[in-house]
């Protein structure tokens, strides 16, 4: 989403659309890699999907609602979020 906004110019809802795109690609070329070797947990991936495909959904109901800056505040909130659960990770196990 980063590249999307810094190099090419798109507004926050533009790319986060766009980095779904290349996001379901990924995935699908992952599964086709993975169910090639016989390594897919069928049920786990059908699960998953699911829960993906509702999310998807219910997170552009609300972009679409609450517009850009709410979705930036959200954005910046989560990966805030995930920098610090990682660098306490770090630091308990240095502990």
């Amino acid at each position: 989403m980063l590249v999307y906004i810094r190099m090419f110019g798109f507004d926050f809802l533009h790319s986060a659309a766009s980095a779904r795109v290349l996001n379901a690609a990924a995935n699908g070329a992952a599964l086709l890699y993975f169910g090639a070797l016989g390594a897919v947990m069928w049920p786990v991936g059908a699960a998953m999907a699911v829960c993906n495909i509702a999310s998807a959904i219910l997170g552009t109901r609300l972009a679409i609602r609450r517009g850009s800056t709410f979705m930036r505040g959200v954005f910046l909130t989560v990966v805030s979020t995930l920098i610090a659960k990682t660098a306490w990770d770090v630091l308990r196990h240095w502990l």
